[in-house]
C-alpha cells in the first residue's frame, strides 16, 4: 500500500490542483479517494486565495471508475448513509470554476465526476463512459441531470442507455467538453484557462454567474436572479475597478471576496423568492 494521499491539494497564485493520486491503479474510485476529494473541495471553497479549481489525475488516467475487484465489493449490498453522489460537496457547489482536466481515461464515476465540474479539457484518445448499465447497476454522480444539460436528452440517452466507449475527440463534438488536445497538453491548457479567470474575473462575479449556470429553474426566474445579484455588485469596488483596469490595459485589482460578500448574495435570493411568493 501506498502511503501517499490518494488525492492531493496544491495552490499556487490563486489556482488549487486537486490531483486524483492512485496512478498505478488509474486513479480508480474509493471511499477514501471520495473523503479526501470531498475535503479538498471544501477547502477551495472556503479559502479566499483560492479563486479557481483544476482538477486532474496522476500518471496516465484521469479516473478509471470504480475498483472491480472482488474484494472491493463495489456493487454489493447497500448500507445505511449510501449515496449516487459522494461527494459532498460536489464540484458544482464549490464558489469557484472547477474545470477537469481529464488528462486520460474516465470511467463510470471517473467521468460522471468530470462532468460536475465547469469546465472540461479532455485528452483526444481518452476512453470515456458511463458503463454502468453494462455493470447491473446505473450512472451515478447527478449523470442523468448533468449530460442533459451540457448537451441534450439525446446524447444522455445515448451514452446512459448504451454504456458505450467513445474518445475524448468525440466528447468536445457531443458538447461534453470545450477543448480536447494532446494527452500531454491537458494540463497546461487548464492551467492557463484558470491562471486567466483567476487574475481578470471578479470572484463575486464568478461565484453568481456559476450559481446561476447550476440552477435548474425557468426562464424569468433566471433573469429575476440577475437582476438582483446586479443589483449586489453595481456600485461596488470591483463594478469599478474592472472598466478602469480595462482603460488603463492591466490586471485588475480585485477587492471583493466570495466569503465576505456572500451574505448579501444569499439576502437577494431570498428577495426574489418572497417576491415570487
Amino acid at each position: 500500500m501506498s502511503s501517499e494521499p490518494v488525492v492531493v491539494l496544491e495552490v499556487d497564485d490563486s489556482v488549487a490542483v486537486v490531483t486524483l493520486n492512485r496512478p498505478n491503479d488509474l486513479n480508480m474510485f474509493s471511499g477514501a479517494m471520495a473523503r479526501l476529494l470531498s475535503v479538498a473541495y471544501r477547502e477551495c471553497d472556503e479559502r479566499d486565495d483560492v479563486r479557481v479549481v483544476v482538477v486532474t489525475g496522476a500518471g496516465r488516467a484521469f479516473c478509471g471508475g470504480a475498483d472491480m475487484r472482488p474484494q472491493s465489493a463495489s456493487f454489493g449490498p447497500v448500507r445505511g448513509g449510501f449515496s449516487a453522489q459522494p461527494i459532498d460537496p460536489p464540484a458544482w457547489e464549490v464558489r469557484k470554476p472547477v474545470i477537469a482536466a481529464i488528462n486520460g481515461h474516465a470511467i463510470g464515476i471517473g467521468f460522471t465526476l468530470a462532468m460536475q465540474c465547469d469546465v472540461r479539457i479532455v485528452a483526444l484518445e481518452a476512453k470515456l463512459a458511463i458503463p454502468q448499465v453494462r455493470r447491473g447497476v446505473l450512472g451515478d454522480g447527478g449523470s442523468h441531470w448533468t449530460l442533459c444539460h451540457a448537451a441534450s436528452q439525446a446524447v444522455a440517452a445515448d451514452l446512459l442507455l448504451t454504456g458505450r466507449t467513445f474518445l475524448g475527440s468525440e466528447a468536445v463534438q457531443l458538447g461534453l467538453a470545450s477543448r480536447a488536445v494532446p494527452a500531454d497538453e491537458v494540463l497546461a491548457t487548464a492551467l492557463q484557462i484558470a491562471t486567466d479567470i483567476a487574475a481578470n474575473c471578479s470572484p463575486v462575479s464568478l461565484a453568481m454567474s456559476k450559481r446561476l449556470l447550476w440552477m435548474d429553474t425557468t426562464l424569468p426566474a433566471t433573469v429575476a436572479l440577475e437582476t438582483a445579484y446586479h443589483q449586489v455588485v453595481m456600485g461596488g469596488a470591483d463594478a469599478a475597478e474592472g472598466p478602469r483596469a480595462w482603460k488603463e490595459r492591466r490586471t485588475p485589482r480585485w477587492e471583493s471576496t466570495v466569503n465576505g460578500w456572500w451574505e448579501r448574495v444569499l439576502a437577494a435570493e431570498e428577495a426574489v423568492t418572497d417576491k415570487a411568493e
